[in-house]
């Protein structure tokens, strides 16, 4: 079957999944829209192989995500199959940390599973930037396409650095991670398909029969290769939507399924294109807006006859607090009247500020509401003095825990210096390679007089620092620990105060709190049964859905953002990758959908936030409506002012 005959499914569900668990033919490729159904034609799959005999131990099903790991467990136990328990299911770093733990090949090549945050690969970029490497900029672009295995497009064979500057770059980023004990998580992947590539007699390297993957489009190049070597023994079974790809952020492109067939020869395929979560309106405004898109395969979602027509709107509001405020009175309105449950509640916002504005909004009207925008807990500059407490403090918890951790204290000693103090640090590694000494050790001797290092004084007030803060947090822990090193009434500590509070003992030590707080933040599991309003970027909506979906903030500048200075062809990716972006937000709703925008923003929080405005007066900006509403289509509803859609006043 050609790419362009996709098989066009006009009978139910149940028997378009018959025939994808049926299908014998491997590889298979199968295009599913959102609402349509793939995770229970990936079940389906799943029991066939089973029923048909295939070992639970040799089948493999990756999902993209914790959540969706989590929630594919739970079907797996409800198939009620033999052995169904021992199927392998998570995610794909999972799998590749779990190979290269068993293969010990991280202790065969000296590496250190210690991962770095986001915030701790700041002061890792200011130390390896250089005339070679480049400015940090240059160095961001270079550590995303290091932990994709230096395959930035579609078409790059994954693994070595083909430039020159890429490749010095390697060669100092590894040495900075030798050296601080640590590793990229980015790292993992890259790593197994080294070790699989290189040592195809590991029986790691045939340990599977099946392979099934989902969201196929959220995948780079390298996790690609990766999965096709561990298929190899046996078969290959993706399924995704090239119109849901939202991650070329770490270089995973849509054309990774669109052209699947054309890299993996004798490729049975298959389509699921009736939606059953969607109304009919959000159905046909969704068609009209990915239309918009042009390098895609052409294709549309059809609504389930059944579905409801849906409620849409499209509403305007003068600045964030009236929007906060009057979203928040929508929502409260609808939960009075008893049309919909707060756990059936999802309000996105393309940055936290918003986010958090309507949840507070939402609890100060009566309705328990919680955000799940935990990977910016860390936000903020290091180099600034009071706008990194978050990273202090968790930093100060990872001393605490353990004291040598090389990355915490290269953080300590770097905070609130525009350098982050990176020529005072090269000294002191300098000294540590050349004598063997820990940095640790070596700090302590400087501030006991015993060593000398040229420049390094402020490095040495600020392990003295270090010692007199752990010295008062010694023999700490639980909620004390807790409300010492996040105390209330800091804006910055909701997010560790609220994933803290999940902890399940009570008198929990440092180790565990810095444990759980990382994973939490790093690694967020999004609960699906709830009682709550639940409050994220649109980015998180992924593979959610709920009754009443509400998007803040559709203005340009933020949906869609891009960078002034990309290219001609750059821009016009990132344009319809936002668009994507918009069009899984929007196909979360089962019911009603609200599309809100506002007319100015406070000028330096639009700053900060990274809107691209211009107007207004001194402190304010102008913003308009996301070009992204006019492409919803005609039948799409008129835009009216925040106001009319409420039944009664704003307070």
């Amino acid at each position: 079957m050609s790419h362009k005959t996709l098989v066009s499914w006009d009978d139910d569900l149940e028997g378009a999944t018959r025939r994808i668990a049926a299908t014998a033919l491997s590889p298979l490729c199968v295009l599913a829209g959102p609402g349509t159904g793939k995770t229970f034609a990936l079940m389906r799959r799943l029991a066939r192989l089973l029923q048909e005999g295939a070992e639970p131990e040799r089948l493999l099903v990756s999902t993209f995500t914790r959540t969706a790991a989590s929630d594919l467990a739970r079907e797996l136990a409800a198939l009620g199959i033999e052995g169904v328990r021992n199927v392998r299911a998570g995610t794909l770093h999972s799998l590749c940390f779990s190979i290269l733990s068993r293969a010990e090949v991280l202790d065969l090549t000296g590496r250190v599973p210690r991962p770095l945050l986001d915030f701790e690969s700041r002061f890792l970029l200011e130390d390896v930037k250089g005339a070679q490497t480049g400015g940090i900029r240059q160095c961001e672009k270079r550590l995303k396409a290091f932990n994709a295995a230096w395959a930035r497009l579609q078409s790059d064979d994954p693994g070595w650095p083909t430039d020159e500057a890429d490749r010095l770059f390697q060669q100092v980023l590894i040495a900075w991670l030798r050296f601080h004990e640590a590793m990229l998580i980015g790292e993992l992947v890259p790593e197994t398909l080294r070790y699989i590539r290189d040592n195809p007699a590991s029986p790691f390297a045939s340990m599977f029969d099946h392979v099934l993957v989902d969201e196929y489009q959220d995948l780079n190049r390298a996790e690609q290769v990766l999965l096709d070597l561990l298929a190899e023994a046996g078969k290959l079974a993706v399924i995704g939507d090239e119109d849901q790809s939202i991650y070329s952020f770490k270089h995973a492109h849509p054309e990774g399924i669109s052209t699947f067939h054309e890299s993996h020869e004798g490729t049975a395929e298959d389509g699921l294109d009736e939606c059953r979560r969607c109304p009919l309106l959000v159905v046909e405004m969704a068609n009209a807006l990915i239309k918009n898109n042009a390098n895609r395969v052409e294709r549309e979602l059809v609504p389930r006859a059944a579905n409801p027509k849906g409620e849409v709107f499209v509403v305007q509001w003068r600045s964030m607090k009236d929007e906060a405020q009057g979203m928040a009175q929508f929502v409260q309105e609808r939960i009075s009247a008893g049309e919909v449950e707060a756990g059936r509640v999802l309000v996105l916002a393309p940055r936290r500020q918003f986010g958090y504005a309507v949840r507070n909004a939402l609890i100060s009207v009566g309705v328990l509401a919680h955000s799940f925008f935990h990977e910016e807990a860390f936000d903020g500059d290091p180099k600034t003095l009071d706008k990194f407490a978050a990273q202090e403090a968790f930093t100060l918890l990872t001393l605490l825990a353990k004291r040598d951790d090389r990355v915490a204290l290269r953080c300590w000693c770097g905070f609130g210096s525009p350098s982050l103090r990176s020529g005072a640090w090269a000294r002191l590694r300098q000294h540590c390679e050349q004598t063997g000494e820990t940095p640790i050790a070596a700090l302590q001797r400087l501030a006991a007089g015993e060593l000398t290092l040229p420049n390094t004084y402020e490095l040495v007030a600020r392990f003295s620092q270090l010692t007199d803060s752990l010295e008062l947090l010694k023999g700490l822990q639980g909620q004390a620990l807790v409300d010492t090193l996040f105390p209330t009434g800091q804006d910055w500590v909701g997010p560790f105060r609220s994933l803290a509070s999940a902890m399940e003992r009570d008198e929990f030590e440092p180790g565990e709190l810095r444990d759980f707080l990382r994973v939490g933040i790093t690694q967020p599991e999004l609960p699906t049964d709830v009682d709550y309003v639940r409050v994220m970027s649109l980015h998180k909506s992924k593979g959610l859905t709920a009754d009443l979906v509400v998007v803040m903030a559709c203005i340009e500048g933020l949906l869609p953002r891009f960078d002034k200075d990309l290219s001609s062809d750059e821009a016009s990716r990132r344009l319809e990758e936002q668009r994507r972006l918009f069009y899984v937000a929007i196909t979360r709703t089962r019911r009603a959908l609200v599309l809100s925008s506002v007319t100015q923003l406070p000028r330096d929080l639009a700053f900060q936030m990274g809107a691209h405005v211009t107007g207004g007066r001194r402190d304010w900006a102008n913003t308009i409506a996301s070009r992204f509403l006019n492409e919803l289509g005609s039948s799409r509803p008129r835009a009216v002012r925040g106001e009319t859609i409420l039944r009664g006043a704003l307070p």
